[in-house]
């Protein structure tokens, strides 16, 4: 597996930890709340609907109770043959209404059934007899009778209230018929919202009252069936595949029961308001944490990368510095080792030369060639002990250590490594030097690795039959040195140009470099203090600037 396919996987192991570990609670905690928040409003809503329907059968009973009252009070407190007559009977009715527009009419009947007189809208009835009504026997035994809505003689949906009263030997029925639109009314001041209804049913689930939505007095509703309901119930119900809230309460006084329908959607809009509000900002949340973990976890990686670049731009310097090192002790001691019979050599072919020199064997016919011999030993000789000064020189270097330094000097120095290979490339190595160019102090190992890197460098660039120049200049407006390397090899690409200096990145076939060279000598340079740039031209070549301060 590649280095770059590990930092995929590194970088979306990381990334969806730490988005998992950012997500879960936030779903769980949002799920928490919404759920708690919803069952709370939700049971806010139905203790609602509980107040609204208790006060209603609070208002309906004491509605009821109001003209039992009245009306016990006027049956008990006025003689029968008094309100047998007509006249007397409308004054009472009259009066009745002073206080309250909620009667119809209202009549007397006898023991026998026979409506005796009558006040109201409907004179038919008078003379009518209610002997056989299923409500006359209750009404007569009990002494106090409330109906359910009924139909009767007249045909129309009403309720009726009667009170039996026994004077003497007789007695009697004070049958008052009640306003429904006053119980509608009530009822419908419990219809909450658009969608809201409610009704009144009896013990048999048939309507009270007229429904909002559907069906009709007298009808059964088209909802659930409340009608058994002894306290107060409150349900959630799906209502032809919709749900919604129900609130019913018995009415002890009528033996009815109060129904309340609400709409969930219209009771529960703030909390599904909230809900969506809630959603579009947590979608929010989930894309900006999504984003800003993508960001920290891309973050993490660009830093991990750096710092792996870091790690082996630095080994690799410590093993180059480990390798120059351990060069130069070999050096050093190749040095003394070939010194030792250089030095013997030469002395002996001193020895010869004085020799040749004495007058005895001036004649000898191979004199001119046994000199010129030894001289060419002695220019060998010497030609030898410059190339191990060289090496003894290049070892000294290998220990870091700030120094005066000429740098036209360190380049000759530097240059000697590289003739050879460019000799045997037929590339020309050109040098033009700044000859008065000031000395620096700096460390002159570290200088002659980033010269040998760049030479280096272009002579690999040139392969074959080109020319490498380096020159040195002073900048006067800068106060530094300048170290130009120029090849005549084939450019560097555009692209390439911010890139090259970065570890790893090489433009030589695979196997011929690391991609370490130039950023290493990119990091020598800046912790010498100086600065590396490169210019280059397809088919012209590039040019390497090194500036070092004086």
């Amino acid at each position: 597996m590649s280095a770059t396919t590990d930092y995929q996987a590194l970088h979306w192991r990381l990334f969806t930890s730490f988005l998992s570990f950012s997500l879960v609670p936030l779903f769980v905690l949002g799920f928490f709340l919404y759920t708690q928040f919803s069952v709370s409003y939700k049971e806010k809503v139905l203790d609602g609907m509980r107040t609204l329907v208790e006060n209603r059968k609070s208002a309906i009973e004491l509605f009821f109770e109001e003209r039992v009252s009245q009306l016990s009070t006027l049956a008990h407190s006025l003689e029968y043959e008094n309100l047998i007559h007509e006249q007397y009977l409308l004054q009472v009715f009259n009066v009745m209404q002073t206080r309250s527009k909620s009667y119809i009419d209202i009549g007397i009947i006898d023991q026998n059934g026979n409506h005796v007189a009558y006040v109201g809208p409907h004179p038919e009835l008078r003379g009518v007899n209610y002997k056989n009504e299923e409500w006359f026997m209750p009404a007569m035994s009990s002494g106090l009778y409330i109906s359910d809505v009924f139909r009767g003689f007249r045909w129309i949906p009403h309720v009726i209230i009667a009170v039996t009263v026994r004077q003497q030997d007789k007695s009697f029925m004070l049958r008052a018929t009640i306003n429904l639109d006053i119980i509608e009314n009530i009822v419908r001041s419990a219809q909450v919202g658009r969608y809201g209804d409610a009704y009144l049913i009896n013990r048999n689930n048939i309507l009270q009252t007229n429904p909002r939505f559907s069906g009709a007095i007298l009808e059964q509703p088209a909802g659930p069936d409340f009608s058994r309901t002894s306290t107060t119930r409150l349900e959630e119900i799906s209502l032809k595949e919709k749900r919604a809230f129900f609130a019913a309460t018995y009415i002890p006084t009528t033996h009815w029961v109060l129904v309340i329908i609400e709409d969930p959607q219209e009771q529960l809009s703030p909390l599904l308001r909230a809900r969506d509000w809630g959603g579009i900002l947590f979608v929010l949340a989930v894309v900006m944490i999504t984003l800003g973990t993508y960001m920290i976890t891309r973050a993490i990686m660009t830093k991990l990368k750096r710092i792996a670049r870091e790690k082996a731009v630095s080994d690799d310097m410590v093993f180059q510095s480990n390798k120059m090192a351990a060069l130069g002790k070999m050096a050093a001691g190749i040095a003394h080792e070939i010194n030792n019979p250089l030095a013997v050599i030469g002395e002996k072919a001193g020895w010869v030369k004085d020799l040749l020199h004495k007058e005895n064997i001036q004649d000898n016919p191979n004199l001119k060639e046994c000199d010129d011999a030894v001289t060419k030993i002695e220019y060998h000789v010497d030609r030898a002990r410059k190339v191990t000064h060289r090496l003894l020189g290049f070892a000294r270097r290998m220990e870091p250590i700030r120094e005066v330094i000429d740098i036209n000097k360190l380049l000759k120095d530097t240059m000697v490594f590289l003739e050879n290979e460019a000799h045997f490339r037929d590339i020309g190595l050109v040098t033009d030097f700044d000859a008065q160019l000031p000395t620096i102090t700096s460390d002159a190992s570290q200088l002659q690795q980033v010269f040998l890197n760049i030479i280096n460098n272009a002579v690999d660039a040139v392969d074959h039959d080109g020319e490498v120049t380096i020159s040195t200049r002073f900048d006067d407006h800068a106060n530094e040195i300048q170290v130009l390397v120029h090849d005549t090899g084939p450019g560097i690409r555009q692209e390439n140009l911010d890139k090259i200096f970065d570890p790893f990145f090489t433009t030589k076939d695979p196997g011929k470099g690391t991609g370490l060279g130039l950023s290493i000598s990119y990091q020598i340079v800046e912790s010498l203090g100086g600065k590396i740039c490169v210019t280059s031209e397809i088919g012209k070549g590039s040019t390497f600037t090194i500036s070092l301060p004086v």
